[in-house]
Order: C-alpha cells, then sequence, then structure tokens
C-alpha cells in the first residue's frame, strides 16, 4: 500500500484516484418526493503541489446553514446532469472554471435530513491559482490537506440522543471537524479514491443542526 501521508497532487494521483472511482458501483438513492442537488469534490494543488480538497465556509447571510462548512454544489436545474451541475456550482461559487473532462467519477447519493439527495462528483482541480469566494454565498475558501483523511480518528463517530444511528465526522486536528453530509463523504472519497475500497456511507447520521 503507497504511503498514505503528504499526497503530491500529480498524475499519479489523478490516476489513483479515477481508476479507482471507475470501477466503483455507484449505489443511486431514490429521489422520489426529495430535491436533487450535486456537490463538488473537487482535488486540488495547494502550497507545495500538495493535494487538498475545496471547501468553502457558507455565507453567514444566508437563510439555511450559513456559516456552516460545505462543498461546492446546488441544486440540479431541469436538463443538467449531477457533472454539470457540479462544475457549474465550482465556478459560481469559487470561480474554478473546470470542463467535463476534470470529472473523475462519482460517489454514492447521500440523502440529507433537510430533503435533498445529494450526488458527490469527483473532479480534478490541478493548480486552480487564487480563488475567491461568491459574496453572496461564500464567506471563505478553504483548500484542506488530503492527508487529513488519513487521521488516525477518521472518521469519527458520535451517538446522538435523537437517532439510533452515529453520526461521522473528520476532525481537521484544529478544533473544527466537517459533519456529515460532507464528513461521510470525504470519508467515502478515502475509502474509494484513495483506496479502492468499496464502503458505504450512506447509513451514517447528520448532526441536529443540519437537519433543517
Amino acid at each position: 500500500m503507497p504511503d498514505p501521508s503528504g499526497y503530491i497532487a500529480d498524475d499519479a494521483l489523478r490516476h489513483r484516484l479515477s481508476a479507482n472511482l471507475s470501477s466503483f458501483e455507484v449505489a443511486e438513492a431514490d429521489s422520489t418526493g426529495l430535491r436533487r442537488a450535486a456537490v463538488a469534490v473537487a482535488v486540488i494543488a495547494g502550497a507545495g503541489n500538495e493535494a487538498c480538497f475545496l471547501f468553502t465556509e457558507r455565507s453567514s447571510g444566508l437563510r439555511h446553514h450559513a456559516g456552516q462548512f460545505a462543498l461546492p454544489g446546488g441544486r440540479i436545474d431541469p436538463g443538467e446532469t449531477p457533472e454539470k451541475t457540479a462544475l457549474r456550482e465550482l465556478e459560481e461559487e469559487v470561480g474554478l472554471a473546470l470542463g467535463e473532462e476534470a470529472v473523475l467519477g462519482r460517489l454514492d447519493d447521500f440523502t440529507t435530513r433537510s430533503g435533498f439527495v445529494m450526488t458527490p462528483v469527483v473532479v480534478w482541480g490541478g493548480d486552480p491559482g487564487p480563488l475567491e469566494g461568491n459574496p453572496g454565498e461564500v464567506e471563505a475558501v478553504h483548500a484542506i490537506a488530503l492527508e487529513v483523511l488519513d487521521g488516525p480518528d477518521v472518521p469519527h463517530l458520535q451517538t446522538i440522543p435523537e437517532s439510533d444511528r452515529p453520526v461521522l465526522s473528520v476532525p481537521l486536528g484544529d478544533g473544527e471537524s466537517i459533519w456529515a453530509p460532507a464528513g461521510a463523504i470525504l470519508y467515502q472519497l478515502r475509502e474509494v479514491g484513495l483506496y479502492g475500497r468499496p464502503t458505504r456511507v450512506a447509513h451514517f447520521e447528520q448532526p441536529v443542526f443540519a437537519w433543517r
């Protein structure tokens, strides 16, 4: 098994992610009565060509989920594929314009407590240069080192009285955590994309603050 620390955003990593995602059989969720959305799981080159994933901090002025960490994404418009939605939202939210050739594959659909079926689309962003969040939606744009997904406490599971399912989060090592659904998607990125393990995550719970 390759050394999991210090991922470099090079052709080898891109091929590894693409190959593992191509061989993964995606589980699609029943979206009857729910809204469809797509999120971009963008792997980019950060400082020193370190492989990172893009994350946003939602604007404090938004009506829903203000100030929360999130993957770039939004509702799927009529006639759009999840891939097109993810690429569109990535450009609209953080200014990263990519073509369809940047798409590496999908992860499992995740049904949220707030009434969405979320389709994660993994894309290769390369070296994007400076990125700036759309001020109407994004407070800040973060490039987080991919190697945090290999932390010894990933995934962190927590029980809550409101559910019989464990809440999943990805600790970032600085007192912050990324909670499901985004945390579950990133954990599956590690398991499927980096290691080729067909791990399912749709059964994990979300924290109560994300239910509305």
